[in-house]
């Protein structure tokens, strides 16, 4: 990470939060970071916290960055991307809008090259994310590799060499979260049912899932063995097992990630068009 790097916000939600605090600890300097956001309350967090500057709307000040992370959501992408166009010289632009591509956030700019779409994960409040990112063809190596600097900063990054590969990202990580703890919410409330209590079933759930993703991480076969290997057939692994394949567990998974990824697809489209 280029520690002297001037690194701007649009957006002081969580997803800026969770850079900041990497970027700091990576050694950004806190007076090298910018925040512009409509809500007080925000700004109010982030200069206490974290010592940063900050705006309450796009202004000059932005023509002092070198990079410009817009995390915003998706409807106000287009917005903020008019109110910025007078700011920009040469800044790199990384979005984190679900759904929006990058050639439209250009189309929008008059053809402005330097952007980098990038789909983080909430882990990434915890530096434990992961991300997947994309660049137009402008983009150098150099600005690829800042862009890559900033994302690591909470957590792995991956590329990919189609825009809408990062719709299915945003599938399968961006949203991937929501699955897992929906799937531990099913095994508290089995827990519970069974007679555990609320405390020993969160335990128990959340544990067990933080030690099997380790356990994958760690070893270097593939997941469906590790599967195997717990399964002795007409065991009490088996029968859970042989319950959810009777339900078709793994194709309603597969089929709800498809269909976020197509909600991705959508929003940019439906966002995209404007002009």
């Amino acid at each position: 990470m280029q520690s002297k790097l001037k690194i701007g916000f649009i957006g002081g939600g969580n997803m800026a939060v969770a850079l900041i605090t990497g970027l700091l600890q990576a050694g950004t300097h806190a007076k090298d970071i910018h925040v512009v956001d409509v809500n007080q309350a925000n700004l109010n967090r982030l200069e206490t916290e974290f010592n940063v500057t900050t705006s309450l709307q796009i202004d000059a000040h932005l023509q002092q960055m070198d990079v410009i992370v817009l995390a915003v959501k998706p409807q106000q992408l287009r917005d903020v991307v008019g109110a910025l166009a007078p700011h920009l010289r040469h800044q790199l632009l990384i979005s984190i809008a679900a759904g929006i591509r990058a050639t439209d956030i250009s189309r929008w700019l008059s053809s402005y090259p330097r952007i980098v779409r990038v789909m983080p994960n909430t882990p990434a409040l915890i530096g434990r994310g992961v991300t997947g990112l994309f660049a137009l063809p402008e983009v150098t190596e150099a600005e690829k590799q800042c862009a890559d600097d900033i994302l690591r900063a909470v957590g792995s990054t991956s590329w990919v060499v189609e825009e809408k590969l990062i719709d299915v990202v945003t599938a399968v990580s961006g949203s991937g979260p929501a699955y897992v703890f929906y799937f531990i919410e099913a095994m508290q409330q089995a827990a519970q049912e069974l007679g555990l209590s609320p405390e020993q079933g969160t335990q128990f759930a959340i544990a067990t899932f933080e030690g099997a993703a380790q356990l994958a991480m760690r070893s270097d076969e593939d997941v469906a063995v590790l599967r195997e290997r717990v399964t002795s057939k007409g065991g009490t692994t088996y029968a859970a097992l042989s319950s959810m394949e009777e339900s078709d567990v793994k194709n309603h998974i597969i089929t709800a990630i498809k269909a976020a990824a197509s909600r991705a697809t959508a929003l940019g489209e439906e966002f995209g068009q404007q002009a």
